[in-house]
């Protein structure tokens, strides 16, 4: 099976999403780098598009397509303006999924149509001051109240987009949970009685797409809100929580292969422009062997990231170990292209002149997002070394002692 091969659906998607992401949205990326504003326009511009659309299942008003489609998109968006295309990684691969594959029919009816049609956007609150990687550690907790339902207190930190969302998928604990143990979620209105945004992030990239501190005080959590609940004598709604990421993560390893393409393209376009002595640079062997090592990294990255797409069912998610390969390797190779491509424009690639400081910034980003590469390769590591292999063929299965 080609792993890159389109069907002239996802070929279709793929033109539509380059030409709004060239037309509508790599003019302004350096304003909302510039003055950190929210990409209003460039949602405007995906939400005429029906990009909005492209996951959410038919019965909401969507394509009900999947990750392959996703990752399609945000590759081409993140292309020109990764700032940009969070908007449509926080809708494709975030709270809207989680609540289509494990949320009620009230959370569908009231959320999906609106993520559909661009009216809202959601955010994830995951992190805390206290617990980053370490989830388990949250203070996010959920206590009965007499009335019914439950009483909601936590301090999100670094929720993408929480300033401007219109609600929050709230990873907490339930009453009785210790650890692990006891962990769910909750969709929370962000316009309830107790929310508040404590304050911003000024960031070194990713600046059109503010990271926000949310505050939930004592905010009222209806039974019909509640996504998942988490029980107090086991960790399972937690490892559902958790396998669900490898959507946000095939997302995230998306948007730093079309970075890295663009980077890349950057360079080759210059060698071939730029001459010193009346010789294009192109000519030069030592920098055409800098695009042949930026360009093999990035096939490798992109080939690792369409097997974990590919894998999954079209409304399933993908694999846990394929995901946290292509997530990695696709955020050093990121790195490394954009590196090589800065060093390739020498003085241009570091000054503002080019954009390729900025993508660089803001794949720096990713790098960090949606479980570190150190997460990543800690997974991946450790699952190896317990006996569990990839779906790839050539594995042998290891005895362990």
């Amino acid at each position: 099976m080609d792993l890159l091969a389109e069907t002239d659906d996802q070929q279709a998607l793929r033109r539509l999403a380059r030409d709004v992401a060239e037309r509508s949205l790599e003019p302004t990326a350096r304003h909302w780098d510039e003055t950190e504003e929210f990409p209003h326009a460039s949602w405007k511009a995906l939400r005429e598009a029906d990009l909005f659309t492209v996951t959410v299942g038919e019965r909401y008003g969507g394509m009900g397509m999947g990750d392959v489609e996703s990752t399609i998109v945000l590759e081409e968006l993140a292309r020109v303006d990764v700032s940009s295309s969070i908007m449509c990684q926080l809708n494709f691969n975030g709270p809207p999924r989680a609540i289509e594959h494990l949320g009620n029919d009230i959370l569908k009816e009231r959320w999906l149509p609106r993520v559909a049609s661009g009216e809202v956007l959601f955010c994830i609150g995951i992190t805390e001051p206290d617990a980053g990687s370490a989830a388990n550690l949250m203070r996010a907790s959920l206590t009965e109240d007499p009335t019914g339902g439950y009483r909601l207190n936590a301090y999100k930190n670094y929720v993408t987009g929480g300033h401007v969302a219109a609600a929050c998928l709230v990873w907490c604990r339930f009453p009785g949970g210790n650890g692990a143990k006891g962990i769910g979620a909750v969709v929370v209105d962000l316009e309830k009685d107790g929310v508040s945004v404590a304050g911003t992030h000024e960031k070194m990239g990713l600046r059109g797409c503010t990271e926000a501190e949310l505050a939930f005080d004592d905010v009222h959590i209806d039974d019909e809100e509640i996504l998942l609940r988490g029980e107090p004598d086991d960790a399972e709604a937690f490892k559902t929580l958790l396998s669900h990421l490898n959507h946000e993560r095939c997302g995230n390893a998306a948007m730093c292969v079309g970075a890295a393409q663009g980077a890349l393209e950057h360079a080759i376009r210059y060698l071939n422009e730029r001459t010193v002595a009346g010789r294009p640079l192109a000519g030069l062997q030592g920098l055409q062997w800098k695009i042949a090592d930026m360009a093999t990294q990035l096939e490798s990255a992109r080939l690792l990231l369409y097997r974990a797409v590919k894998a999954a069912d079209p409304h399933g998610t993908p694999p846990a170990l394929e995901t946290a390969m292509a997530k990695s390797a696709a955020n050093l190779a990121a790195k490394f292209v954009c590196d090589e491509a800065i060093q390739i424009h020498g003085g241009y690639g570091f000054s503002r002149e080019y954009p390729l400081e900025r993508i660089y910034r803001d794949i720096r980003g990713l790098c960090i997002g949606a479980g570190t590469v150190e997460v990543t390769k800690n997974y991946v590591g450790s699952n190896l070394l317990k006996g569990r292999t990839t779906a790839s063929p050539g594995w042998k299965k290891p005895v362990i002692p």
